[in-house]
C-alpha cells in the first residue's frame, strides 16, 4: 500500500515506520504524503487506539528532511513545503485525540526533530541523537520546530539549539526535558508499547481531553506556526539558503553572506 513507510496494528497500536533506511529516513514529498494518509486512518479506524511513531534501521528516526527537493524552491515554494507538512501531518499528530508517541531509535535531526516533538511526548534509544540544524543551511524549523522545542526545552536551551546546530545526546534529551525516557534500543518498542497499553486502559474521552488542554497550555503564541511558515518561506528567497542546500549536496562549508 505504502512506499516509504510501513504500518502494522496489533492490540489496538497502529505502528507507523518511516522506510527509507538506505537515505537515513529522510523526509521527502512521499513520506509527508504517507504519513498523512497513515495518520487519517489512525484518526478514522475505531479499532486503532493509539500509535507508535518510529524509523527503519538501527540508525536513523529520521534524520531530516531531503535536502534535494530544497533546490530551486523560492519563497513561495518554501511557505507550501512547510505549510503542507504541518498540515498533513505534524498538526495531525499534534491534535490527534489518541495518543501517539515517538520511539526515536537513532538520529532525529531536523524534520525528524520536529516529528518527534509534534508526537504527544517521546522515548529515546540509548543511541539516539536530536538537533536542528538548519542554520547550516540557511534556514529554520520550518515543520513547528521553533514552537515546539522552545515549549519542550525553554527558551534558552531552545535558543541554543536552533542558533548552534549542534546535536544533542539522549543523555542530554532526557536531561532537559525533550524525551521521556531514554533505554537501550532493543527495548524501545517494548517500553513504548507498555506505556500506551497503560494508557488506553484508561477513558478514551478523558485521555482525549488531556491531550487537547495540554496543547492549550504548551501555546505561547497562537499564531507561532504560521509565523514560522511565513518566515521559512522568506528564507528560501535569500542566497544564504541557496547556498546552503548548494553546499550540503556538494558536501562542503557553506559560504555565508547574510543576503
Amino acid at each position: 500500500m505504502y512506499q516509504t513507510i510501513l504500518t502494522q496494528i496489533e492490540n489496538g497500536i497502529a505502528t507507523i515506520t518511516i522506510n527509507r533506511p538506505d537515505k537515513l529516513n529522510a523526509l521527502n514529498k512521499k513520506v509527508i504524503e504517507e504519513l498523512g494518509a497513515a495518520l487519517d486512518e489512525v484518526y478514522s479506524n475505531s479499532s486503532i487506539k493509539a500509535a507508535i511513531i518510529t524509523g527503519s534501521g538501527p540508525k536513523a528516526f529520521v534524520a531530516g528532511a531531503d535536502i534535494s527537493e530544497f533546490t530551486g524552491l523560492n519563497g513561495d515554494g518554501g511557505k507550501m513545503l512547510a505549510q503542507k507538512g504541518q498540515d498533513l501531518v505534524f498538526n495531525k499528530i499534534e491534535n490527534s485525540h489518541k495518543p501517539i508517541i515517538a520511539a526515536v531509535n537513532g538520529f532525529a535531526l531536523g524534520g525528524g526533530c520536529e516529528l518527534a516533538m509534534a508526537c504527544h511526548f517521546r522515548l529515546a534509544a540509548e543511541n539516539a541523537r536530536f538537533g536542528q540544524p538548519e542554520v547550516n543551511l540557511g534556514l529554520i524549523p520550518g515543520y513547528g520546530g521553533t514552537q515546539r522545542l522552545t515549549q519542550l526545552v525553554g527558551k534558552g536551551k531552545a535558543m541554543e539549539l536552533m542558533m548552534t546546530g549542534a546535536m544533542i545526546s539522549a543523555a542530554e534529551a532526557l536531561q532537559s526535558g525533550l524525551v521521556n525516557y531514554v533505554v537501550p534500543a532493543a527495548d524501545l518498542i517494548t517500553k513504548t508499547t507498555s506505556l500506551l497499553e497503560l494508557i488506553i486502559s484508561k477513558a478514551p474521552v478523558a485521555i482525549k481531553h488531556v491531550i487537547a488542554l495540554t496543547n492549550i497550555a504548551a501555546v505561547g503564541d497562537a499564531d507561532g506556526l504560521q509565523k514560522e511558515v511565513a518566515a521559512f518561506g522568506e528564507l528560501f528567497d535569500t542566497a544564504d539558503a541557496k547556498e546552503g542546500a548548494t553546499a550540503f549536496l556538494e558536501k562542503r562549508q557553506p559560504v555565508f553572506k547574510g543576503i
